[in-house]
């Protein structure tokens, strides 16, 4: 699977005629992707169209390709990719009788991505990593400038010396861009840290750029003994050797482990410092780093080396740790546990400027020596960018800001500046990023989903417009509440994800939940669905809501599309989406045309809140049955007049009530009605019940009122078990 696996960090960078060419239709790249390893443990190479004989071998190994990629599909959880395979296999069945043909086009399909692999090491050597090569050849270019020397003095000849300080220069100067190449792996291994927040992939394994550092350090040595031992000094050369150790020597200090990019003051956090030359510190004493915390103006001031913040922005408690080296992982690290900082200066702000936009970072520093180095080395270096807070309902403005700076700033950039507006099709690819890492899913938000965020974050309703050149501003996406809301953008999605992590992972996984929609492209895929038919959505009203929109008949005898007020993470907590898409009777279909309970039967937990009714019985049969009220409480006095009360409580009404009413007041005027009112209506309310066996509530009446379970006003669905009544 080796080939495979260098193969997928070439497949973004080619373009796509390239990639038709190499795989055939009768060899698509999804074969190539989920047999990588077995296809690379077969012997193509034996095959020829001439050996006619081979045929048998050939159709044995076509038939293990179909069996293997039936295989997967069965064992694959989403429908898309299940058909796909199941397609596919179909296809390649369809060579039963040209085997030899299809096991050919395998054979050159390798040969083609072995051809583009050596290509692409020799064009681009740097884009594969720490080059082994070229390391070895440096130690064979040393190993050339220490038999010159031994000639010497073993023939005692003269050497002429221009030739001797040319072959010594071309020596420090192949050094020089090793080194170089070295440097820039290791910044761009930092920039893929700090992608990593967006969810970008990231590789966290430090060991090849530690091998790396170590063994350039080794050739470094050497030439500065072969140049003392040349005979004569050279100035120029030596100072130039110096500086290459010294820079070395100073940039491999990593952060290895980031603190967390929104910390609260007074919170305790954790982050860890590596040093990739290690097992080349000097032993002795130990070596001691130190933090602290500095502003954006000073993270930019630190661009020159030994330059250090004049000024202590903030406190930080427990903010030295020992370099320490780990025998087992090769490893040398200081970690700083149980860090946490007490107090924060802030900068003066501008305009509508917040705290929560104000960027710092931790800063690390130390001095250190190294085995065969005469002085002491000063060495420093900063965190991520780090948002302080001072309460947790920053919290999400502070993330804001986090995403914003890693998903849109330069990998070069002066720290920590970010542009004020970026294209929407960044942003989109930011946020789907983003949704899928912090969800833990493979399925990514499709095009509707995508372009209801643009019309949500553009206040731009045509469903037919292209926002993928448009700008998107800072403040449309964290500063501006959404038009008729009391929400930003970033507040909302924020949510969402929240949500669907905490409750939805396997509904969205599964391609059950449509995601985002708007209200008119929901009615353009509904209006000609039966009645009953209904889609998961995201609400575009309430933070961290997920809805039910549906199909039911109107009043003049046609269809509408009606929302059942949204879910939050408190409803789903007490009762689960899949149990109550179980409780409502009149949704029976899920978008398109798929039975509710063929879909969501997996995620049915416990009891329905609603029975099958039994048949009616005499009166005297009532005497030992329990019945139970359902009380709806309304927050802002709606009471939704379009809805009917078998939409508002999707539960079977088995009793008329009298008296059913009461109303608190409003606390502007700093009165609560007193409770005991609210006791008193209570035991005034009659009750007429249906002769018929129910329960659909979970407390009964007794003979006196005994308590309150809940305070009034916490329910947030419109239906809940509540308050203990007298029956009379």
């Amino acid at each position: 699977m080796a080939q495979w696996a260098q193969m997928k960090q070439l497949i973004p960078y080619l373009p796509t005629q390239a990639l038709n060419e190499l795989y055939p239709n009768s060899f698509p790249m999804d074969v190539r992707c989920y047999l990588a390893n077995w296809i690379e443990e077969q012997r193509w190479e034996d095959f020829d169209l001439e050996k006619v004989e081979q045929e048998p071998q050939a159709l044995s190994l076509l038939d293990q390709i179909t069996s293997y990629l039936l295989s997967l599909a069965q064992q694959n959880p989403n429908v898309v990719e299940r058909m796909r395979l199941q397609h596919i296999s179909r296809s390649m069945s369809m060579m039963r009788s040209q085997p030899l043909k299809l096991v050919l086009t395998v054979r050159d399909v390798l040969r083609k991505e072995r051809d583009l692999l050596s290509r692409t090491v020799t064009q681009d050597p740097i884009s594969v990593g720490p080059s082994t090569r070229d390391v070895d050849l440096l130690v064979l270019k040393v190993l050339e400038i220490q038999n010159c020397r031994q000639q010497i003095h073993q023939l005692q000849e003269e050497l002429n010396w221009e030739r001797q300080n040319y072959e010594s220069i071309q020596g420090e100067t192949y050094l020089e861009s090793c080194q170089s190449r070295l440097i820039s792996r290791i910044k761009a291994w930092r920039w893929e840290q700090h992608q990593a927040t967006i969810g970008h992939p990231f590789d966290d394994n430090l060991s090849p750029m530690q091998t790396w550092c170590e063994q350039l350090l080794g050739v470094n040595g050497k030439l500065r003994q072969e140049v003392m031992l040349a005979g004569e000094p050279i100035p120029e050369l030596q100072d130039r050797l110096g500086l290459l150790l010294q820079t070395l020597i100073q940039s491999s200090l990593v952060v290895d482990k980031q603190p967390p990019q929104v910390i609260k003051t007074q919170s305790k956090f954790s982050t860890t410092v590596r040093y990739l030359l290690g097992e080349k510190v000097a032993p002795g004493k130990p070596v001691l780093l130190k933090a602290q915390i500095i502003t954006e103006a000073q993270a930019r001031n630190l661009g020159q080396l030994g330059s250090v913040p004049s000024e202590n922005v903030g406190e930080l408690i427990n903010n030295t740790a020992i370099l320490e080296h780990n025998t087992s992982s090769k490893s040398t690290c200081a970690t700083f546990r149980n860090m946490s900082i007490k107090k924060i200066k802030r900068a003066d702000r501008k305009g509508s400027e917040s705290v929560t936009e104000e960027k710092f970072a931790l800063y690390f520093t130390t001095e250190i020596s190294i085995t065969g180095c005469d002085i002491p080395y000063r060495i420093q270096m900063i965190s991520v960018p780090v948002v302080v807070i001072v309460h947790g309902s920053q919290d999400n403005n502070a993330l804001a800001t986090i995403i914003w700076d890693c998903a849109f700033s330069e990998p070069d950039r002066i720290p920590f500046v970010v542009p004020e507006r970026v294209p929407w099709k960044q942003m989109c690819m930011t946020l789907n990023s983003k949704f899928m890492s912090e969800v833990g899913t493979q399925r990514c938000l499709d095009n509707y989903n995508q372009h209801f965020l643009a019309q949500k974050i553009f206040d731009k309703p045509d469903i037919a417009g292209d926002y993928s050149n448009m700008l998107v501003s800072w403040a449309q996406f964290s500063k501006e509440v959404l038009p008729g809301r009391p929400f930003t953008f970033w507040q909302w999605f924020d949510g969402v994800i929240e949500l669907t992590k905490k409750h939805l992972k396997s509904y969205w996984s599964d391609g059950l939940i449509f995601g985002f929609i708007g209200k008119q492209h929901l009615h353009l895929i509904l209006k000609d669905r039966p009645n009953g038919t209904f889609l998961l959505r995201f609400s575009d009203s309430e933070i961290g809501g997920i809805t039910i929109a549906y199909v039911a008949p109107s009043e003049n005898g046609g269809q509408k599309i009606q929302n059942i007020q949204p879910s939050t993470k408190r409803d789903l907590e007490i009762r689960s989406l899949g149990d109550r898409i179980r409780d409502i009777d009149f949704i029976t279909h899920v978008y398109p045309d798929l039975p509710k309970n063929d879909v969501f039967r997996k995620y049915y937990t416990g009891k329905s809140v609603h029975p099958p009714t039994r048949a009616r019985r005499s009166e005297k049969e009532h005497g030992g049955e329990k019945y139970f009220l359902c009380f709806c409480y309304s927050l802002f006095d709606l009471y939704f007049p379009h809805f009917a009360l078998e939409q508002l409580f999707p539960i079977p009404v088995r009793g008329l009530l009298s008296n059913n009413t009461f109303t608190l007041k409003s606390e502007t005027d700093g009165q609560r009605e007193p409770f005991e009112k609210l006791l008193n209506w209570m035991n005034k309310m009659t009750v007429v019940i249906q002769k018929v066996n129910v329960n659909f509530c979970s407390l009964p009446f007794s003979d006196q009122i005994t308590h309150c379970p809940v305070e009034l006003g916490t329910w947030p669905s419109p239906y809940r078990p509540g308050w203990e009544c007298k029956l009379h």
